[in-house]
């Protein structure tokens, strides 16, 4: 039986590759180890429900800061990944167990225990599901609607583009209040970044869902210092606006082992400032851009920006 807390077992996909050093980490994006109080009752939450966190499981620097608030990230569809993305830290190969027809209950109690007003529900890629989890996730929506039906609901998805037709009408009618899908890079990195998956297919995917449902929020979220430059960067913004994409978080890219893929450099502080005001300029309803930005972080508080910025726009809110 596999031990995933072993890499060589966890990442059997990149066991044989040759070592990426790992460069020092400049002071702006060092974090404190967790001691809080609220830390360890979130923990201990998840571990009475049986449930997986995105968090934990991809080496999140902010789980600390997040889990005091009781801020967890949930991951749906049990640990192992069927994708092997050059990124990611989280489990990959063949998935051991079926989908547990009891998780979305689970998931729910945890966020009516506690008491949460926004929580986001992420998975890992299940291609060997018909549907890619569609269901699930939709079960999962409806499950938190009766256990905390004033929580808000964010999914970040997987991209679909193995599962039969429909899959993802099946998720936009569970009617998440935000729908994420993440690019995670420039299209000419997905080669050797994100194999598997398509740049195009991505965007696609979130225009879709505004076409299902225009007044649902769509959000995706990317990477630097993965070897990108400015312009390749200022392209994907143009096209997820093309796209009608509402809300953009760019993070730095952070080096889980020596297997995974390099960090070509850590972008400044001043570089994440100019692209949010970029970002901005091109029409997001909602920017999300500094070195430890990821896709749930400070996501509550970021939805009631994003909901007011929307009422402004459209003349309900005074600026």
């Amino acid at each position: 039986m596999r031990d995933l807390k072993i890499p060589e077992q966890r990442h059997p996909e990149k066991a044989r590759k040759p070592d990426n050093p790992q460069p020092k980490k400049p002071d702006w994006i060092r974090v404190k180890a967790p001691t809080s109080k609220g830390y360890f009752e979130t923990r201990e939450i998840m571990r009475e429900h049986r449930l997986s966190t995105v968090c934990e499981e991809a080496g999140c620097p902010n789980v600390g800061e997040c889990w005091s608030q009781g801020h967890a990230t949930m991951m749906i569809m049990g640990e192992v990944c069927t994708r092997a993305c050059t990124f990611c830290n989280i489990a990959t190969g063949k998935p051991p167990e079926a989908l547990d027809v009891f998780e979305p209950g689970r998931v729910a109690d945890a966020v009516a225990k506690l008491g949460l007003k926004h929580v986001v529900i992420t998975s890992v890629d299940r291609d060997d599901v018909e549907d890619g989890g569609a269901e699930h996730f939709a079960q999962t929506i409806r499950a938190i609607r009766h256990r905390a039906p004033d929580t808000t609901i964010e999914i970040l998805t997987p991209d679909f583009i193995r599962s039969k037709p429909g899959s993802l009408e099946v998720v936009v009618a569970a009617k998440p209040d935000v729908f994420n899908h993440n690019l995670e890079t420039v299209p000419g990195l997905y080669p050797e970044v994100r194999p598997g998956a398509r740049y195009f297919h991505s965007l696609r995917l979130l225009q879709r869902v505004k076409e299902l449902d225009p007044t649902m929020f769509t959000k995706s979220g990317i990477m630097v210092g993965l070897g990108e430059d400015k312009q390749a960067v200022v392209q994907v913004m143009e096209d997820m606006r093309a796209a009608d994409i509402d809300f953009l978080t760019i993070g730095q890219y952070l080096q889980p082992t020596p297997k995974h893929h390099r960090v070509d450099r850590f972008v400044t502080p001043e570089e994440f400032a100019s692209y949010e005001k970029t970002a901005w300029n091109k029409g997001f309803l909602m920017v999300s851009a500094t070195p430890l930005t990821r896709s749930s972080y400070h996501a509550g508080d970021d939805f009631a920006r994003l909901r007011e910025n929307r009422l402004r726009k459209l003349g309900r809110l005074e600026a």
